[in-house]
């Protein structure tokens, strides 16, 4: 049997714009249809914010359907989120819902396909943190002071005076654990929301590791390959870089998981101050994970390069040789 949180009285204060929560939750309250949209290979942050949304919703009468255009199934380590029975595929999505919501996303692009859903709904609401949001949709709820996307998905629950029960809990607390770096880089206020969420039954262990601490047998030989040509190169500023790639052949049989935890080792190399692993997804295309330190802002240097994310943790897409990107990077950051 669930459990549930209190629900906060509908209109409650919160940290964030009270006029977005409030006429976000107008909307939400007044649909009857809604279709909600993860980013391309949705994260914990992005799964879990839909799912939590999309649950709550459902349960208050709300027709809903969740939905994201890659890959074609829920990203095997996020599978056993609750809610996952509201997810549809890409091809089966209303193409007319009465109110379409995109969660973690920060461009259009990011859709994918499914971005031409933005011009067959008459309204699109916006739920994001990404200091790169570009304000596409019509209604928002964007808030770089958010330690991940589900934090503006408790408020606005909060704010519909709806319950939080343990499915809807482990979606939020998923996203934000995994979001805050295992709240290293959490508020108090996002320690005080974990809190709640767990007296209404998270287990985080069991929750968690799924999610980030299993891998197959299969991780540790490309973990070696990949770690092994890591190097450390200096832009003409004096920022230090560590920087490995990953090729298809590395990749092989492997998750999109696996090769997204590369980062968060790398990142460990003392006297760096920003690491990037490129993924190859193609005979000369690169995905690039950013994190950084302190000082040093990889979101605005994504933004140069075609992409977005936070501060300390973005992206981007880049095409040419290995090397070719390597120094378009290097580049950027001189810049």
């Amino acid at each position: 049997m669930r459990t549930s949180a209190r629900a906060r009285p509908a209109g409650a204060p919160s940290r964030f714009d009270d006029a977005d929560l409030s006429a976000a939750a107008a909307l939400l309250e007044d649909a009857s249809s809604v279709v909600i949209l993860a980013h391309v290979n949705p994260d914990a942050d992005a799964l879990g914010s839909a799912l939590a949304l999309g649950l709550a919703l459902s349960r208050n009468g709300c027709t809903v359907q969740v939905a994201f255009a890659e890959p074609a199934e829920i990203p095997e380590s996020l599978a056993g989120l609750a809610g996952a029975e509201l997810v549809v595929p890409a091809d089966d999505v209303d193409p007319t819902p009465g109110l379409l919501v995109t969660v973690d996303v920060n461009s259009r692009a990011r859709l994918g396909r499914l971005g031409a859903l933005v011009d067959t709904t008459p309204r699109t609401l916006v739920v994001d943190h990404h200091a790169s949001n570009t304000r596409f949709g019509s209604d928002h709820v964007v808030d770089v002071t958010a330690e991940s996307t589900t934090v503006l998905i408790a408020a606005l629950l909060d704010r519909m005076g709806l319950p939080i029960d343990t499915d809807i809990a482990e979606n939020l607390y998923a996203g934000l654990a995994t979001d805050t770096v295992g709240f290293r880089h959490s508020t108090g206020a996002g320690h005080r929301l974990a809190g709640r969420l767990l007296d209404v039954g998270v287990s985080p262990d069991e929750l968690m590791r799924p999610i980030t601490d299993t891998h197959p047998e299969g991780w540790l030989g490309m973990l070696a390959a990949v770690l092994g040509r890591a190097e450390v190169v200096t832009a003409s500023t004096g920022t230090r870089v560590v920087w490995t790639w990953i090729t298809t052949e590395d990749a092989a049989g492997l998750r999109s998981e696996e090769l997204d935890s590369v980062i968060d080792i790398v990142r460990t190399t003392k006297g760096t101050q920003v690491a990037a692993v490129f993924k190859q997804a193609g005979p000369a295309h690169w995905q690039v994970s950013l994190r950084s330190l302190p000082g040093t802002d990889v979101s605005a240097v994504a933004t140069v390069l075609g992409g977005g994310g936070h501060v300390r943790a973005a992206g981007y897409s880049c095409d040419g040789t290995i090397g070719q990107a390597r120094e378009r990077l290097l580049a950027a950051l001189s810049g």
